[in-house]
């Protein structure tokens, strides 16, 4: 069975699975997907490959008793074994009294995530796509450590009820980092892409070329507060901890910090700076994403941060019933608004800063103000009167992004990117932020 099914084979396919059902009730989840690779280190390929999968979900219900099987093969006497299976766990399942049922059938927005170009790419193509980037570095003298991922897949999933859905896309991701011969200077880029055809590796391999010759002979700076320019890439890894803390229930019991004394809840409230607006759209053009959530809820465009202003929260199907509130899925993409600034004018207006290119290693120290600590990588510069004067020394870091959301000064045209710590796509701004926190140094380059 071909590892991409299209919508009319996908259909029929889970219909069948389902025609096998005894169970109150039942859902199917099918997916596909074909990844293919390539890997470089000291200006050489070490690795290629490609990979295909496939594999069925069957979760099946007798009142609230609930049981789950998968398999990944398809033939009529594995589907049929897959749904026996999942019903006779449920029937030895303790009930669960959050589950609530599978949903009719559901209407959903049009978003286009599929590239033929991308669905098509050839190991021919990514050794090109590479070869473009090796070009660059090994006349340079530089040496070049990168992975070039592309992504064509698919999801479908019908319940005993009558919903079916289904969303077929692509993806490719291509990292890169650049390090002088000494090992002193050190830069990185990374991008991400539906369609193949926006990604340029010879332009991604010169903005690490060039940070890495910039950051050779890096100056150590006091810690302390410092004005801080983020690219994107930095911005992803910080920001993302507040999408990922949209929850209501976790507010509504005091776990996050959305949360407030006595039950509360901060919705509804100004929690950043007015020029913040955090939203979802799964038919927007540069990030497409799934039309519908994992439960099979339609996906609607939604601001979570509106001016600085808390308007939604994540609300399961069980919290919303508890609540008396329409349920609100989580997203299945996140965009941040931004401004008009570019990086130039950022650093033109800073009189004494650091321009950061990369935050690693995240971890969490107080989720209640969602204050963070990591290092800074491959690319930090001084800027002094409005010009970068040198490279500095790495830093660690100490700050909360709801802190950094309230010191912004500028903001530049959201950009797509790709988070080093999640590997999640979003369209972030370049951000200037004031009194951003650095606690000590790291002899990392």
């Amino acid at each position: 069975m071909a590892t991409i099914l299209t919508e009319a084979e996908a259909k029929a396919l889970l219909t069948k699975v389902l025609s096998y059902s005894k169970a109150d009730e039942c859902e199917v989840n099918l997916s596909g997907e074909k990844r293919g690779n390539i890997r470089y280190a000291r200006n050489e390929v070490s690795t290629s490959g490609a990979k295909a999968n496939q594999n069925l979900v069957v979760q099946s219900a007798f009142g609230k008793r609930v049981g789950t099987a998968t398999v990944d093969e398809f033939d009529d006497a594995s589907l049929e074994k897959v749904v026996r299976r999942a019903e006779e766990l449920a029937k030895l399942a303790p009930e669960n009294p959050e589950y609530m049922g599978v949903l009719g059938p559901q209407t959903y927005l049009k978003s286009n995530g599929y590239f033929a170009s991308t669905a098509n790419i050839t190991p021919d193509a990514r050794a090109e796509a590479v070869a473009k980037s090796l070009e660059l570095t090994r006349a340079a003298k530089l040496t070049a450590a990168g992975f070039m991922e592309d992504y064509h897949g698919y999801q479908a999933m019908m319940n005993s009820k009558g919903l079916f859905a289904y969303y077929p896309d692509t993806n490719v991701n291509f990292s890169l980092t650049v390090r002088t011969d000494d090992g002193k200077g050190s830069g990185y880029v990374i991008k991400g892409f539906s369609d193949v055809n926006k990604l340029d590796t010879a332009a991604a391999t010169r903005i690490a070329m060039q940070k890495a010759s910039a950051s050779a002979d890096a100056k150590a700076l006091e810690p302390g507060k410092y004005t801080v320019i983020l690219e994107p890439t930095a911005a992803a890894v910080l920001l993302e901890n507040v999408f990922f803390a949209m929850d209501a229930r976790s507010a509504d019991e005091g776990r996050s910090f959305l949360s407030k004394p006595g039950g509360k809840t901060k919705l509804g409230e100004k929690i950043v700076d007015p020029r913040v607006t955090i939203y979802s759209d799964p038919t927007n053009a540069e990030l497409p994403a799934s039309p519908w959530a994992g439960d099979g809820q339609a996906q609607q465009k939604m601001n979570w941060v509106e001016k600085g202003v808390v308007k939604n929260m994540a609300y399961s199907r069980f919290w919303a019933q508890k609540k008396g509130v329409k349920p609100v899925p989580f997203p299945n993409n996140v965009i941040m608004a931004g401004g008009t600034a570019s990086l130039e004018e950022m650093i033109k207006s800073t009189q004494r800063g650091i321009l950061v290119t990369k935050l690693w290693y995240i971890r969490p120290v107080d989720p209640q103000t969602l204050l963070l600590t990591g290092l800074t990588r491959d690319g930090t510069f001084y800027i002094e009167n409005g010009k970068i004067k040198h490279a500095v020394k790495n830093f660690r870091f100490n700050e909360s992004p709801i802190i950094m959301l309230n010191n912004l000064e500028m903001l530049g045209k959201p950009e797509r990117v790709v988070s080093t710590e999640s590997d999640t796509n979003y369209l972030i701004p370049t951000m200037k932020i004031r009194e951003f926190t650095f606690s000590s140094l790291s002899d990392a380059v």
